[in-house]
């Protein structure tokens, strides 16, 4: 029963077409744009600013399920769903793998993009990895999307998740590269899911495999919203 969730859920969001604008289009677009004007073409630049677009829009498609969830806890879905054989834990499971399904868009339409258009020369396998690399480093931030939409409402889950979108791109350089910030927003980055997100993918566009620092981080970034994930859907269990 969970597979015909999951692709329910995978159909509903798919169709949505400002989920495929703001999730797809949108980074592809950026990053053609940065890639492409003021002198910023050097290959290392292409690939680099390939992987985090491509992260920046898996960062959206895995926050807009948050979107998602607070408007079936407001038309009353979540409680038609607690009447169906399902757990909760398959309910979230569901909603975690929805999630997990939606983001490959996003992440394929920039890869390509840095492909066809920029000229970006991976091995065969570099492509695999990269895909999977980023595909698997956006459970945190999916995670995190799915705890705001069980704890808030749906007008106030969109406003934070827009902050949150915004916010963990900028901070964590996967709009511009963090060696342009000062020292200090430097390291602050170094500690954000999203800097070690992409960091783990463009180690493999110059042949490296991810560090363990960066490993470590997203591993406990993933607890984290784990834990927020939880903690709010118990919260909304009891609410809504």
């Amino acid at each position: 029963m969970i597979t015909e969730y999951v692709r329910l859920e995978v159909r509903r969001t798919l169709r949505d077409t400002g989920f495929a604008i703001g999730t797809i289009a949108v980074p592809v677009m950026m990053y053609l744009l940065f890639t492409n004007l003021g002198g910023q073409n050097e290959p290392e630049w292409k690939a680099a600013s390939m992987v985090g677009m491509a992260a920046y829009g898996a960062l959206g498609a895995a926050l807009s399920i948050g979107t998602g969830v607070a408007e079936d806890k407001g038309s009353g879905w979540l409680r038609q769903l607690r009447i169906t054989p399902m757990s909760p834990r398959q309910v979230v499971t569901g909603r975690a793998l929805t999630g997990s399904v939606v983001v490959l868009p996003a992440i394929l339409g920039v890869l390509l993009a840095g492909g066809l258009f920029n000229d970006v020369h991976l091995a065969a396998w570099q492509w695999a990895v990269v895909a999977l690399t980023l595909w698997l480093g956006s459970l945190p931030f999916t995670l995190l999307g799915i705890g705001n939409g069980y704890r808030l409402t749906a007008q106030t889950t969109g406003v934070a998740n827009i902050a949150c979108n915004l916010g963990l791109a900028v901070l964590g350089g996967l709009w511009f590269p963090v060696s342009l910030f000062p020292g200090w927003l430097r390291a602050l980055s170094e500690y954000t899911p999203t800097n070690r997100f992409a960091e783990i993918g463009v180690s493999v566009t110059t042949g490296h495999a991810p560090g363990v620092t960066a490993l470590a981080i997203i591993a406990v970034w993933a607890a984290l919203f784990g834990t927020y994930a939880a903690v709010s859907y118990r919260r909304s269990a009891r609410t809504a």
